[in-house]
C-alpha cells in the first residue's frame, strides 16, 4: 500500500484523517493503524474534538484496538473538559442548555454508566426538567433518544415518556428504523421491570429479528466439564428480548447445582443464575464497570430473580481449559463473588 511508504511523510493532519480513509475502505491496515496512532497521540494538543470523534468511531467499525491511543485520547478530553465541573454547571445553570446539549449530555453519560454518587438524582431531575421545556419542538426520535438515555441510568421521568406511548408517536417511530424499536424494546422493558408500569400494552414493539446465536464454545466446554450434561442450559431466550448465553439453577444454598428443566421450581426453594459472555466493547476503558446497556441488562436479570455472572471473552481466550473451569467454578460457588458481583456497576466520581 502506497501509504506505507510514504509514513514518514505525513503530516499531523495526514495521519489524523487516515483512520477515516481506512474506515471507508474497510480495510484493516494493524501496522498503518499502530503509525497513525503513535503521531495522534505525540501532536493530540489542539486536535478538534470532533476529529478525535471521527477518529474513535473508525477504531470501532474497523475493530481496532489500541489502548495507548484510547487512553491518550481520554486523558486529553479529561483535561480539556473536566466532566464533574460540566455537570456542576448543568445543575447550576440548566438553562444554559440548549436540546441538543441536553441529548448529547444524556447520551454520554447514559453509555459511560457514569454518575457522581452524591448528586445523581439531583443532575437526573434537571436534565429532565430542561429537556422539558423542549417537549413542544423535539422530534418523536430525539425524545425517543432522550428518554432510552434515562432508562439507562434508572431514571424514569413521566412527563417525557407518556408522549412516547401514544398510538400515533409509536405508529410513526415503528414506521423508522431498527434502532428505533431497539429503544422501543429498552423503553418497554423498563416500565415493565422497574417501575412495574402496566400501561404498556400500545408500546408493544416488534420482537428482535431472528438470529443465529452461538454459545462460547469454551465456555460451554467448561460448563459440561465441570457440571455434566443436563445441569445447564445454553441460548436461553427471556421475556422482555433478553437473551442469555447459559443458565445454571442451584439451591437457595449455592452448594449445588440442580438438573436443568424448563419448569422453574419454586422461586424460594432455587437460585437462577445467569451466564454471560460478554466481549470489551461492553466495558469502559479501564474495563472496571460495565456500560450502560449491560448495566441495565444486568439490573433487569437481578429483577428476573437471576444471580448474573459476567464472563470476559477475551480473558477466556487466553486460558486453558483447565483454568476456565477453575474460573466457572469460583464464580458460581464463592459467597465472596456473589457478594461482589452488584459492586462498581457504574462509574462515580
Amino acid at each position: 500500500m502506497k501509504a506505507l511508504r510514504e509514513l514518514d511523510r505525513f503530516s499531523d493532519l495526514n495521519s489524523q484523517h487516515m483512520f477515516e480513509a481506512l474506515a471507508a475502505m474497510n480495510h484493516r491496515s494493524i501496522i498503518l493503524l499502530d503509525e497513525c496512532s503513535k503521531m495522534v497521540i505525540g501532536n493530540i494538543h489542539g486536535c478538534p474534538f470532533k476529529v478525535l470523534s471521527n477518529i474513535l468511531q473508525s477504531c470501532r467499525d474497523l475493530r481496532y484496538r489500541n489502548l495507548d491511543l484510547f487512553k491518550g485520547i481520554a486523558d486529553y478530553v479529561a483535561a480539556t473538559v473536566d466532566i464533574w465541573k460540566l455537570k456542576q454547571k448543568v445543575i447550576a445553570d440548566p438553562a444554559s442548555l440548549n436540546m441538543k446539549s441536553i441529548i448529547c449530555i444524556l447520551h454520554v453519560y447514559s453509555s459511560l454508566n457514569h454518575f457522581y454518587k452524591c448528586q445523581t438524582t439531583e443532575f437526573q431531575e434537571v436534565m429532565a426538567t430542561s429537556l422539558t421545556g423542549y417537549l413542544h419542538h423535539i422530534s418523536s426520535e430525539n425524545l425517543l433518544n432522550a428518554v432510552c438515555s434515562f432508562c439507562l441510568m434508572n431514571h424514569f421521568p413521566m412527563a417525557l415518556i407518556n408522549p412516547l406511548l401514544q398510538k400515533d408517536v409509536i405508529n410513526e417511530l415503528m414506521s423508522g428504523d431498527e434502532r428505533n424499536a431497539h429503544k422501543l424494546r429498552i423503553l418497554a422493558a423498563c416500565l415493565k421491570l422497574d417501575i412495574s408500569c402496566h400501561n404498556v400494552v400500545d408500546l408493544a414493539p416488534p420482537p428482535l429479528p431472528s438470529t443465529a446465536l452461538y454459545p462460547n464454545v469454551k465456555v460451554a466446554d467448561a460448563l459440561s466439564s465441570l457440571l455434566g450434561e443436563g445441569y445447564f442450559s445454553k441460548n436461553r431466550q427471556l421475556p422482555h428480548n433478553y437473551h442469555i448465553d447459559f443458565e445454571v439453577r442451584m439451591d437457595i444454598n449455592r452448594s449445588q447445582v440442580l438438573p436443568f428443566s424448563d419448569v422453574v421450581t419454586s422461586a424460594a426453594d432455587t437460585q437462577r443464575v445467569a451466564v454471560l459472555c460478554v466481549p470489551r466493547s461492553t466495558y469502559c476503558l479501564d474495563l472496571a464497570h460495565p456500560r450502560g446497556f449491560l448495566a441495565m441488562k444486568m439490573r433487569h436479570l437481578k429483577v428476573m430473580g437471576f444471580h448474573v455472572i459476567l464472563v470476559r471473552n477475551w480473558e477466556v481466550e487466553r486460558l486453558e481449559m483447565q483454568d476456565v473451569v477453575t474460573l466457572l467454578k469460583t464464580k458460581l460457588y464463592s459467597a465472596e463473588a456473589f457478594l461482589t458481583a452488584d459492586v462498581n456497576l457504574q462509574s462515580t466520581c
